[in-house]
């Protein structure tokens, strides 16, 4: 319907704004500060950063009620890798919000959802530009791995702090006899996340020939 139409407009433009923020920001700092700004990546930009993540939790109830037409499992997995990492991993341990990976992830999770969220906009106006339908269903192929790769090296790279200070490790009392090592957890979630990525690269590819066939490329020129 009209309204639903422009609830999901106004929804990608709120994601656009944010993450143009951020990738602008991110760039102008890097161009005044250089190499200095990247260490403080986290610290300028983490608050926007983590209300567009909180804000795309919207997108799962989307597709749940039938407003999207997404498919909801990879969308589901994309948005918690996101979450977990953001919130559980870098915005819970101080020391790893300085690291380089941050602003790379940053600048990956950005540049894609750009160009995503101007694609969805202009798709919901009934507007095709073939270059940024282009773009929007092929640059997510080659930057998707790269930003799971971002992931695991956060991931890896935080876990010795997590066995030093035992954040989010629990020793259950008694009679319970066991206890929750939370480095062991993300240990266990680096598997689900390169086993998730596998699936997700191959949900990409069918979404790229699915509206970049050559059919459907006639039809949008049009």
């Amino acid at each position: 319907s009209f309204t639903m139409n422009m609830y999901l407009f106004v929804y990608d433009l709120m994601q656009f704004c944010g993450h143009s923020w951020i990738f602008t920001n991110m760039i102008i700092r890097f161009m005044t500060f250089g190499k200095d700004s990247l260490a403080d990546t986290f610290h300028s930009i983490g608050l926007v950063m983590r209300l567009c993540q909180m804000l795309s939790v919207l997108e799962i109830l989307h597709i749940l009620i039938g407003i999207d037409k997404s498919r909801l499992l990879p969308r589901f997995l994309q948005i918690t890798e996101r979450i977990i990492v953001l919130f559980v991993v870098i915005n819970s341990q101080e020391e790893v919000q300085g690291k380089y990976v941050v602003c790379v992830l940053f600048f990956l999770w950005n540049l894609l959802d750009v160009v995503r969220y101007t694609y969805n906009m202009l798709s919901r106006m009934g507007i095709y530009y073939l270059p940024l339908t282009w773009l929007n269903f092929s640059l997510c192929i080659p930057l998707y791995p790269l930003s799971v790769l971002a992931k695991g090296f956060a991931i890896c790279i935080s876990l010795p702090y997590f066995e030093s200070f035992g954040t989010y490790s629990i020793k259950l009392p008694f009679p319970f006899t066991f206890s929750i090592y939370f480095p062991y957890v993300l240990k266990m979630y680096l598997l689900v996340l390169f086993t998730g990525m596998c699936f997700i690269i191959q949900n990409l590819f069918s979404e790229r020939m699915a509206h970049l066939g050559t059919g459907n490329i006639k039809k949008k020129r049009s």
